[in-house]
């Protein structure tokens, strides 16, 4: 199989990532304000949200091995699933320390990531990938602080 030319996202990738920051960053600043009320069910819909993205980002890596690397081992597809189990058990801890372990996978998610897309060649994306990280993490971090203060 021909390997992929590393080549910039196009632009349209980079909307549709900005446009996936806008329910972060609106559930965030919602939990700044209580008098809004429903802060339980502000707080889960941002911590789902973060589970969600989270598990979308451990199923990039479970395609590209598909796609790229069938005989690779069992590597990219353990990680693949990984982020949706750890993804889920933030979704079972108290609010506030729910969305900081899903601020923390994110965090993991680009880690793993920055390692990982060279291989495929992907590391193009990487800029992206840094932009979108910092601010759905840092979402997180700002709704468990307002729920916390």
């Amino acid at each position: 199989m021909t390997a992929p030319v590393a080549t910039a996202p196009p632009a349209w990738a980079s909307w549709l990532g900005a446009g996936g920051l806008i329910p972060f960053a609106v559930l965030a600043l919602a939990l700044w304000w209580p008098e809004l009320g429903h802060q339980a069910f502000i707080s889960q819909a941002l911590a789902s949200y973060g589970a969600t993205i989270a598990s979308f980002l451990g199923a990039i890596h479970w395609g590209l091995a598909m796609r790229d690397h069938p005989g690779a081992g069992a590597g990219p597809y353990l990680w693949g699933v990984t982020p949706s189990l750890m993804a889920w058990l933030a979704l079972l801890l108290p609010p506030a320390g729910g969305l900081l372990g899903l601020a923390v996978l994110l965090g993991l998610c680009l880690l793993v990531d920055a390692r990982r897309y060279p291989h495929y060649q992907l590391q193009a994306w990487l800029p992206l990938r840094r932009r979108l990280t910092l601010s759905a993490g840092l979402s997180c971090l700002a709704g468990a602080a307002g729920l916390l203060r």
